[in-house]
């Protein structure tokens, strides 16, 4: 229990640190100086500071929507077993409960667009329900092929079980699996080639659209939020793709969170190379994601 608490203090602490690195990445890439490691702290503790300006047009919908969704988001880190350490909370069918937290603050997020009666935040919001709707699949039908690989409904006791060994006997499956859940990271957190979370250009903005009114400490919940679900998908990736069980919680903790790191330079280099997708690719590859993780199941059952 203790490491389960010591992992969950670790990705409240680092998780805007993710963020840092993928910005660091990104302007050593372009070489460019760019901001500090810590800005996303930097930026956080700002907005905290400020007030918060509301329109007369939204109701309590929209000061709900950044609380609820740094409620839920929280309450999914409480199920997400880190390196050997099991998860805070754990029981069968956990699995789903993280998925649905995911999508409440995801929910709240586009209502509180859709309050402020604003057309350009509605048209963001049609698409991230739209994207949503297309990678929940590729979500769910890989947490069920590893649910079905390791005979556990429980993320902790899934992660637990997966292992070198089980890569030897369903490496093509798992790594099916891991592809999936690659789109579904990047996806999920609006990075490119799905979403570009630094542009300004109106008819390509998806997630950013959604928080254009949101300021002060609401857009620091938001900020806050988005770094935790990035911590908390990043975690799923990184614990299928790097099982290892030294037999010693500190040093199975400092290889993930290694991963951790690795994981957020490699999403800096990719969106150092490549270019958003077109709109209408972006369904494409979602569906693409969603085949695999099929596929990966009918290996599983075969």
């Amino acid at each position: 229990m203790a490491a389960a608490w010591l992992n969950m203090a670790i990705a409240l602490v680092l998780a805007p640190l993710l963020v840092g690195i993928i910005q660091r990445t990104k302007a050593l890439v372009a070489g460019r100086t760019g901001a500090p490691l810590l800005q996303p702290y930097h930026d956080l503790a700002k907005l905290l500071r400020k007030g918060a300006v509301y329109s007369r047009t939204t109701t309590w919908v929209f000061r709900a929507g950044p609380v609820v969704g740094l409620a839920s988001v929280l309450s999914a880190l409480v199920l997400l077993p880190f390196g050997s350490a099991p998860a805070l909370l754990s029981f069968e069918g956990d699995l789903v409960l993280l998925a649905y937290l995911l999508g409440l603050m995801r929910f709240f997020t586009v209502v509180a667009a859709l309050d402020t009666g604003s057309s350009f935040e509605g048209m963001g919001a049609s698409r991230e329900v739209q994207f949503a709707a297309l990678a929940e699949p590729a979500l769910f039908l890989g947490l069920a092929t590893l649910a079905r690989q390791t005979g556990s409904l429980s993320l902790s006791g899934i992660f637990a079980s997966v292992s070198g060994d089980g890569w030897l006997h369903a490496g093509p499956a798992l790594a099916l699996v891991a592809v999936a859940l690659g789109i579904v990271f990047l996806a999920e957190n609006c990075r490119i080639p799905f979403d570009d979370p630094a542009t300004h250009l109106e008819l390509t903005m998806i997630h950013e659209v959604m928080v254009l009114d949101h300021g002060g400490p609401d857009l620091a919940f938001i900020l806050y939020g988005a770094s935790l679900k990035l911590w908390i998908l990043g975690a799923l990736l990184v614990g299928l793709v790097l099982p290892v069980r030294t037999g010693h919680a500190g040093a199975d903790n400092a290889v993930t969170l290694a991963g951790m790191f690795a994981l957020a330079v490699g999403v800096g280099l990719v969106e150092s190379m490549m270019a958003r997708l077109r709109l209408l690719r972006v369904p494409q590859l979602l569906v693409g994601a969603a085949v695999l993780s099929a596929f990966a199941f009918v290996l599983i059952l075969g």
